[in-house]
């Protein structure tokens, strides 16, 4: 009989990752550490959720002891970076905070006016700028009915079919590491990255060396792809869909673990959302989801469930990011939540009335970086990933640079795929296969950073008739779920679910 190894919840497993979490956090682990070493603990499996074989027994009543150990640890990063909102307001000089809506949380003190961007593209990232363009007069829910009201079916459109096909562009490549990705894409005359990866013409030693992605290869090669396939990265945003169609925007933080407990199979969950759905079903309550034993907190997970709180909030950074914190702290803390404020807050600046091409992309990251502590890791991340992305021609030369200064995190942590991820989108001026191929070619979480590159330049082209067809043809509007009633589901009315949202008081 075949031992059931489950991915991501192992206690044994999981001091690895908590060891290196506390490392990265600034706290002092070193004698748990040593415990756990001279105790014989495995070191954490390096890309995959689980050791082959589990624990004995006593390893792993220590494994449980040492996680609660650590959790009892002095943080001393926390006062840069803490999780509740009205912290992390009170840090931002420049939030753009909404009057306080039914849900959407607290004004920043002397915050401007919500919307208010940054009007110079030239002012340095990370700093509040004066008053300039407006991204819309917001109503008391933090989202006027003016700014929602330019919110177009065609561009939220734009806005799914984008995510859909920068996730389904990184599918295959997921996992593996820089060198790989590069090879494979040389190997088939697609370097720079440009078009779908292909395993047409491929060497077959090169193919051995680096696999596609076992999961995805059938589904999401060139001569495979037959309509979007499922993917994590989509399945969230059908959600948060559900979400606000029953709970509205004053949902609750249990509000959001009462709609995965109904409709989110546990099987398709990973990471820091695997650890909340088991710590829902042992009896723990929001936030405590997101800390008890869970050191994937400030993992991507929450920044790919982002979307659909810009998408409903046109031109109100604020308020999307506020509603993103409430949503990503029933998995996530610290630059964990972050991540999904930073997604949040962009989206919401690229879906306003005022964004008119693709160029305003930089508006869009000033706007996500408003939303962020500026001492933060995150933000620093994406400062660097900006900084690196201007003046270099090169965008593999930025992609070194950014590996080298992250690439000791691990590839699904948020920090370094924001980096990536603010660089794609600097480097290709908001294009929108520029951006996605750019994310894509950089590696880490690919088809993560895929879709939110997609979504955020989705809008920004403002229709689905200004994205080129081979990115949207083999989609043929249609997406593959297990979420209950969206199976098979078209783009298009996708676009009008969410647009009734964002026009929903």
């Amino acid at each position: 009989m075949t031992d059931l190894r489950l991915t991501w919840v192992q206690p044994e497993d999981l001091v690895g990752h908590e060891l290196r979490q506390a490392e990265e956090d600034g706290r002092d682990a070193k004698a748990v550490a040593d415990r756990w070493h001279t105790a014989g603990g495995p070191v954490t499996p390096p890309r995959t959720g689980a050791s082959p074989a589990p624990a004995p027994p006593r390893l792993r009543a220590l494994a449980e002891e040492l996680l609660d150990e650590l959790a009892r640890l002095p943080c001393p990063q926390e006062q840069y970076e803490p999780t509740e909102l009205a912290a992390i307001t009170s840090l931002c000089p420049g939030w753009p905070a909404a009057r306080p809506g039914p849900g959407d949380g607290p004004a920043a003190p002397g915050a401007r006016t919500e919307g208010t961007a940054p009007a110079a593209r030239d002012l340095p990232y990370g700093t509040a700028a004066s008053p300039g363009r407006t991204y819309g007069t917001p109503s008391a829910a933090g989202n006027g009915p003016a700014a929602a009201g330019r919110l177009t079916v065609a561009r939220l459109h734009a806005a799914w079919l984008g995510r859909a096909a920068g996730c389904l562009l990184g599918k295959p490549v997921e996992k593996l590491p820089l060198t790989g990705i590069r090879a494979l894409a040389r190997a088939t005359g697609n370097w720079p990255l440009r078009t779908w990866f292909t395993a047409e013409g491929l060497p077959p030693g090169l193919a051995d060396a680096y696999p596609w992605n076992r999961r995805s290869a059938p589904t999401s090669l060139a001569e495979n792809i037959d309509g979007m396939p499922e993917d994590d990265d989509l399945n969230y945003p059908l959600l948060n869909l559900l979400l606000l169609r029953r709970h509205g925007r004053s949902f609750t933080t249990s509000d959001v673990a009462r709609v995965w407990l109904d409709e989110l199979p546990a099987g398709c969950t990973f990471t820091a959302e695997r650890v909340a759905y088991r710590n829902l079903l042992c009896g723990i309550e929001p936030p405590d989801t997101a800390r008890y034993r869970n050191p994937f907190r400030e993992w991507i997970g929450a920044a790919i469930r982002a979307d659909a709180h810009g998408w409903t909030h046109p031109g109100a950074p604020g308020a999307a990011a506020a509603r993103a914190h409430r949503e990503a702290t029933l998995t996530h803390t610290a630059n964990g939540v972050y991540g999904a404020m930073f997604v949040a807050g962009m989206i919401a600046a690229a879906a306003g009335p005022y964004i008119t091409g693709p160029e305003d992309v930089h508006t869009c990251l000033r706007a996500g970086l408003s939303v962020v502590p500026p001492g933060s890791r995150l933000a620093e991340a994406v400062r660097f990933g900006i900084g690196a992305a201007r003046g270099q021609e090169d965008f593999a030369a930025v992609v070194d640079r950014i590996h080298a200064a992250y690439g000791h995190y691990h590839w699904v942590h948020s920090v370094p795929n924001a980096a990536l991820l603010a660089a794609a989108l600097t480097h290709a001026d908001g294009d929108f296969g520029g951006s996605i191929c750019r994310v894509v070619s950089g590696g880490w979480d690919t088809d993560s950073n895929g879709a939110t590159a997609g979504s955020v330049t989705g809008l920004l082209a403002g229709d689905p008739a200004a994205l080129p067809e081979r990115w949207t043809a083999p989609l043929k509007n249609r997406l593959a779920t297990s979420v209950a009633g969206f199976d098979g589901i078209g783009f298009d009315t996708l676009a009008e679910l969410t647009h009734r949202e964002a026009l929903r008081p």
